[in-house]
């Protein structure tokens, strides 16, 4: 992308140059641009002048379909409170140490004044859509029964799998690691007390998922209360003290402390299990998937609708595709 971009011929607000407008109100490109920045890949890949541009314009149509939901939000008296904002700021910087989230932050460009109204904005838009959309979406048994018919293969476990939460002490440092404490033993015998101060306070009543955000070192399931998600039989048979562990383990059940292969140490929970074969329609887990992907499916076409609705009440003025249309496309003409 051309860094100079529309920057002698776009309309100017002050210093900043505005790329669209939405009922008068502005989206400048700064904005856009950091955006754009927040939505690359890490690391960054190369992409050509034109992938630029067009990935911009695809973020600037996002952010202006965003601004009609904001302002639809405000019509319709929608509220946010300081407390909502201060949970989701606590979510997202329960990860990290304070000067990591200030890094974080700087390198997306923005205060934490500017990520509060970021989060207030999602969380106008969030129950808009719950008030006006989410809340109309109605499955029938009809739909769910006629959906696992159509689908029903994918409702087949070739192998028994397992729902999983760890807690996971190793014996190396990991500069990737991240959990509320900034807990990390190094070393057989640090781990070895850690892990046995942790399978105590387990023992006392204390919660398994907010022991693994505060002490877990797996970088991956931490933030997460431990959680891995459903593992197959297969991706557990190479370790056999885990296996057997697993095994032995009844739904909701804890184990007591296994030493792996590689000499680190876990404490595992066992959330769930599905075993190999056809899950039938009266399954609630069945159900509740399949209620899910239509429910999806059907709010993807309601919103899509609903917003096309309020851009024909709207007055919008995209700016920058009307400079690329004027300059057939090519990001060098622009410079």
């Amino acid at each position: 992308m051309a860094a100079c971009l529309l920057g002698s011929c776009s309309r100017t607000s002050g210093h900043r140059e505005v790329w669209a407008e939405v009922n008068r109100h502005p989206i400048y490109r700064d904005e856009v641009e950091r955006y754009y920045r927040q939505r690359l890949p890490s690391p960054p890949t190369a992409v050509s002048d034109e992938q630029s541009l067009s990935l911009k314009l695809n973020l600037l149509d996002e952010m202006i379909d965003n601004e009609l939901l904001i302002e639809q939000a405000l019509k319709r008296q929608v509220v946010v409170s300081d407390a909502e904002i201060d949970r989701e700021v606590a979510s997202l910087s329960s990860p990290y140490s304070p000067q990591e989230f200030k890094k974080k932050l700087d390198d997306d460009g923005l205060t934490p004044a500017g990520l509060r109204e970021q989060i207030r904005r999602h969380l106008l838009v969030e129950k808009l859509l719950d008030r006006d959309i989410r809340s109309r979406i109605a499955i029938t048994p009809a739909e769910v029964a006629n959906y696992y018919q159509a689908h029903k293969s994918q409702f087949g476990v070739p192998e028994s799998r397992y729902h999983l939460a760890q807690i996971l002490v190793t014996v190396a440092r990991d500069p990737a690691l991240h959990n509320l404490k900034q807990s990390d033993a190094v070393g057989r015998a640090a781990a070895e007390r850690k892990v046995r101060a942790i399978e105590q306070q387990l023992r006392s009543g204390h919660d398994f998922g907010k022991l693994a955000e505060q002490y877990s070192e797996d970088p991956a399931t931490a933030s997460g209360g431990g959680d891995m998600g459903f593992v197959p039989a297969s991706a557990i048979a190479s370790e056999p003290k885990l296996r057997i562990a697993v095994n032995a383990l009844r739904v909701g059940q804890l184990s007591g402390i296994v030493r792996d292969e590689k000499g680190n140490y876990h404490i595992i929970k066992l959330i769930g299990r599905e075993d190999a074969g056809q899950r039938l329609l009266s399954d609630a887990v069945v159900q509740k998937t399949i209620k899910d992907a239509l429910s999806g499916e059907r709010e993807q076409v309601l919103r899509a609708a609903y917003i096309e609705d309020l851009r024909n009440q709207a007055k919008v003025r995209d700016e920058l595709a009307s400079r690329v249309v004027q300059e057939a496309g090519n990001p060098a003409s622009l410079k």
